[in-house]
């Protein structure tokens, strides 16, 4: 969630974070993948090898193999790690950060870093990938958010607690290892019946930290607004408008 307020504090941050520890079948199951486009504005020509961190499941990583790169991959959770082995068996996955990879120096043409650089610390972890990307090397920080635009898609997303509001000034926050940041916005949907956007919801941070209360009346909110309120029929399909934001920045 690319966001314009205030710096989230390193215990805040890991507080977060922690809720995505386990459950990664779920958030493989339910959570979009990224537009092909993003990639390729991303990649820089002639790259051969990639690292993707907090790459979860592989959402992110699947673009980077599809095409032709050699992709290693590195996250918090061992169990997010298992689906992605599971699903790219080709991947070579470890358990790392964007604060401390473990790769060598100067090992990648580009890293990418979708969904996650708001868990990290934007100045230690620019250090390190800094150090891992090879002169000529490229950062992309990709997030995506629910298009509130939409009026329906706006409460929607308050009703998740999902806080995705695109602010087009916003700029993620990088060290002085990276420069020339540069921004590209793709605007897709991704198919989903309203079942399918009950179990996105439980795949949010907001939800994963909550007790059953919380859970409950957040569920029983989504349940009024898509099936009462909107008027779908339980388990109608309908398209979820969705904004993928895409950064790239040049090494030093």
């Amino acid at each position: 969630m690319a966001r314009g307020g205030p710096k989230l504090d390193d215990v805040r941050r890991q507080e977060l974070g922690q809720s995505f520890q386990d459950g990664g079948e779920h958030y493989e199951r339910v959570r979009p993948g990224y537009p092909g486009d993003s990639a390729d504005w991303l990649i820089p020509a002639g790259a051969r090898d990639a690292l993707d961190v907090g790459a979860g499941t592989g959402k992110f990583t699947v673009l980077l193999l599809d095409r032709g790169l050699s992709v290693s991959a590195v996250d918090p959770s061992a169990d997010m790690l298992d689906q992605l082995r599971i699903l790219h068996p080709g991947v070579a996955a470890s358990v790392g950060t964007a604060e401390a990879t473990g790769f060598a120096e100067s090992s990648f043409d580009v890293v990418s870093v979708a969904q996650a650089w708001h868990w990290c610390d934007p100045l230690a972890a620019s250090t390190e990938l800094s150090r891992v990307l090879r002169a000529g090397g490229r950062l992309g920080l990709i997030w995506n958010q629910l298009d509130t635009s939409v009026p329906w898609v706006h409460r929607l997303s308050r009703i998740m607690h999902a806080g995705d509001v695109y602010r087009p000034h916003f700029q993620p926050p990088l060290g002085p290892e990276f420069v020339e940041l540069e921004s590209h916005v793709t605007r897709w949907e991704d198919a989903l019946t309203t079942t399918e956007i009950m179990e996105l919801a439980k795949s949010r941070s907001y939800y994963l930290r909550s007790g059953d209360t919380t859970r409950a009346k957040v569920l029983a909110n989504l349940d009024w607004y898509l099936h009462d309120h909107l008027g779908h029929s339980p388990g109608a399909g309908l398209g979820l408008p969705y904004l993928t934001l895409t950064w790239r920045a040049a090494k030093a």
